[in-house]
C-alpha cells in the first residue's frame, strides 16, 4: 500500500445549491491544503454522514455538467448523486480530471474522431493518449482528511473501487448510478460497458439513430 502524505482541510464555506428541475440541497464545500497533484479539487458534504457514508468520485466535465451536452452521462450522475448523497448523507468529491483527465481541449478533439465513427476510448488512442488517465490519489487524500475510513461508492466504475481500495480506503459496497441513456450518447455507455467493464445493463443500451 503506497504512503500517501497527509491532506488537511484548507476551508469549509456553506453553500446553498439549486439544480435547473427546482431541486435544491444545502451543502458544505471544503477545500484542501497538500493535494498530491495540486489541483483544486473540492469536496462536497451533503446531508449528514454516518460512520459509512455514500461517496460519489465526480470527474469534472465542463460540456456535461455546465453546458447540459447530450454526448456523455455526466450532468445527469452529478444532479442524481447530489440528491441521493443528501439523503443518505455522505460527500461527493468533485476532481479537476475533464475528459477522464485529458484535458478539455483533447476531449474536444477526440468528439471529432467520434464524429468519424471511433468510440470513446479508440478515439483517446488515435490521438496517443490513455484511455483513461485518472488517478485517485488526492481523492484518498481529501476522504482521509474528512475522517472517512470506510464508504459506500456510489460509481458504475469498478476501476474507482479498486484504486480507492489500493490506496487504503475501504469500499463496502458499490452502489450504482441510474442509466442515463440518450440517442447521443448510447454508444458511449455501450463502450463504457465493454472497454472498461462499468456495471451498466447492456441489454438497455440499444443502439438508437440520431434524428
Amino acid at each position: 500500500m503506497p504512503d500517501i502524505p497527509a491532506a488537511t482541510p484548507r476551508a469549509r464555506v456553506r453553500v446553498p445549491l439549486r439544480f435547473h428541475d427546482g431541486y435544491s440541497a444545502d451543502a458544505e464545500l471544503v477545500t484542501f491544503h497538500g493535494l498530491t497533484d495540486g489541483r483544486e479539487h473540492i469536496a462536497i458534504v451533503l446531508g449528514d454522514p454516518g460512520p459509512v457514508p455514500l461517496v460519489r468520485l465526480h470527474s469534472e466535465c465542463l460540456t456535461g455538467d455546465v453546458l447540459g451536452s447530450a454526448r456523455c452521462d455526466c450532468g445527469p450522475q452529478l444532479r442524481e448523486a447530489v440528491e441521493r448523497i443528501a439523503d443518505q448523507g455522505g460527500v461527493l468529491l468533485y476532481l479537476r480530471q475533464e475528459g477522464r483527465d485529458i484535458g478539455l481541449y483533447n476531449k474536444l478533439d477526440a468528439y471529432a474522431l467520434q464524429d468519424q465513427g471511433l468510440d470513446t476510448y479508440e478515439a483517446n488512442a488515435a490521438l496517443g493518449l490513455p484511455e483513461d488517465a485518472r488517478d485517485y490519489t488526492a481523492a484518498a487524500q481529501m476522504l482521509t482528511a474528512l475522517g472517512v475510513s470506510e464508504l459506500d461508492l456510489l460509481s458504475n466504475n469498478p476501476d474507482k473501487a479498486d484504486q480507492l481500495r489500493g490506496l487504503g480506503v475501504g469500499v463496502r459496497d458499490r452502489v450504482a448510478t441510474g442509466v442515463f441513456t440518450t440517442v447521443h450518447n448510447v454508444r458511449y455507455l455501450r463502450a463504457k460497458v465493454l472497454q472498461t467493464q462499468h456495471t451498466l445493463p447492456l441489454g438497455e443500451l440499444t443502439e438508437l439513430t440520431v434524428g
